[in-house]
């Protein structure tokens, strides 16, 4: 037998995947984390004394800072790379996690929030260095889809858990639960997370591949500019791409904040029973970020056309979110969770944002090109809970609050379809 095909050409290792297994479980734990004041909100707020206006305040505190931090954290990942950056930032932000559950009224649990926010900025621009340094374009879809599905299979599958562990131990058990999970997660990336360059379990024939394919090995750092800023922000793309995620971010901030209390106020649902229904529009959004990155990477392979590939997922699933309006118009409980599950799909669907930012990033700037593109879609998550805030304590119904997140969605498809132009890598 003739064994030198294979000793001089030997198959391709699949390091990338276990890459895609420990990045999925970060996202997993990262909107967990975010995510476990809209489970604690109604027992916290009995022993707090906190209303809805201020628990508004209070799930917004988390995006100023997150916005805020996500241009420094594109420009320290930059300068330190994706291994100490995301160490750092599971760490920190498991800790502010943890530190929740000691809070003694409404200025620690600020405090706290503002913190956590800061922390988690640069995980998603890390995510989105990853999936450029590890995957092929023709891989990216799926691969972000994979990673994505982490944040809302994770809140779907545990949600049951959470409110059980409220239920049975107390609000403060659920912070101090998962920050210590996080900060263990944060050492055992640390110890396995490496570059392509630097991984001693890659072979050449993987490496290979991910370059023809268009990976791109991250480039010697360029000190940052804020003419840098305003170039990025000059080009349609990524200003087309940030209105876009801005107006999907608004569905997915209610659902990761309001959408709970939403249940058991407005639709006056007993509180456990919330924890099991809540788990269907997540597990609805899982199933649509699959669709969203197969179908995605499916077109681009058969069209040759990343823009078409691209687009035709995020705007269906943008124009899906949209019938969320028809929720504030129906009776039947059973009925409004399809709708809930119907939009929240779509909002799965159209969660490519980060991989269309991958495509288009220019190369020696890929962590600041993330961090314009993720401080400008997290505008929403500011605005999102203030607003239905005080729309439910100024009308006591969540009617306004709907048709703000449909309005938004439309507004996304339309930046997706007209403003955001061709999908190609940004020269300079």
């Amino acid at each position: 037998m003739d064994t030198s095909a294979s000793v001089t050409s030997p198959r391709k290792t699949y390091v990338r995947y276990g890459v895609l297994a420990l990045i999925a479980t970060g996202t997993m734990i990262n909107y967990l984390d975010r995510s476990l004041l809209s489970v604690a909100a109604p027992s916290m707020t009995a022993e707090l004394g906190i209303g809805a206006a201020t628990m508004g305040i209070l799930f917004s505190v988390f995006s100023w800072s997150y916005a805020l931090a996500q241009i420094p954290g594109g420009i320290f990942l930059d300068r330190f790379g994706v291994r100490l950056t995301y160490f750092l930032s599971v760490g920190l932000w498991s800790l502010f996690t943890l530190l929740q559950g000691f809070a003694t009224g409404l200025a620690t649990l600020l405090g706290f929030r503002f913190l956590l926010g800061a922390a988690e900025a640069p995980c998603f621009p890390a995510n989105s260095r990853i999936l450029v340094s590890w995957f092929p374009q023709h891989e990216r879809a799926r691969a972000n889809s994979v990673y994505t599905v982490g944040m809302y299979s994770g809140i779907a599958f545990l949600s049951p858990v959470l409110f059980w562990i409220t239920a049975t131990w107390g609000w403060r058990s659920l912070f101090i639960i998962a920050g210590a999970v996080g900060m263990a997660f944060a050492g055992l990336w640390y110890l396995v997370y490496r570059d392509p360059q630097h991984s001693r379990a890659v072979n050449q024939a993987e490496l290979d591949h991910i370059a023809a394919g268009g990976g791109v090995a991250p480039s010697e750092r360029s000190p940052f500019s804020w003419k840098d800023v305003g170039w990025l922000l000059s080009k349609r793309q990524i200003l087309g791409a940030s209105i876009g995620q801005f107006a999907t971010n608004a569905t997915l901030v209610f659902f990761l904040t309001w959408f709970p209390t939403y249940l058991a106020v407005e639709r006056g649902m007993p509180w456990l029973k919330v924890g099991w229904v809540a788990v269907l529009p997540f597990i609805a959004a899982s199933v649509g970020v699959l669709i969203g990155g197969q179908l995605s990477d499916y077109l681009v392979k058969k069209s040759g056309s990343a823009t078409f590939g691209r687009k035709l997922p995020i705007v269906g699933g943008l124009l899906l979110s949209s019938t969320i309006i028809t929720a504030a118009f129906i009776k039947s409980d059973a009925l409004v969770v399809v709708v809930m599950s119907v939009a929240f799909f779509g909002q799965g669907m159209s969660n490519l944002g980060w991989t269309l930012i991958s495509d288009v990033a220019p190369k020696r700037l890929v962590g600041l090109t993330a961090g314009v593109f993720n401080f400008c879609t997290n505008l929403a998550g500011i605005v999102t809970p203030i607003l239905i805030g005080f729309i439910v304590a100024a009308t006591g119904s969540f009617l306004g609050g709907l048709a703000f997140i449909g309005v938004m969605a439309l507004l996304g498809a339309v930046s997706y379809t007209f403003f955001v132009g061709k999908v190609e890598r940004i020269e300079g």
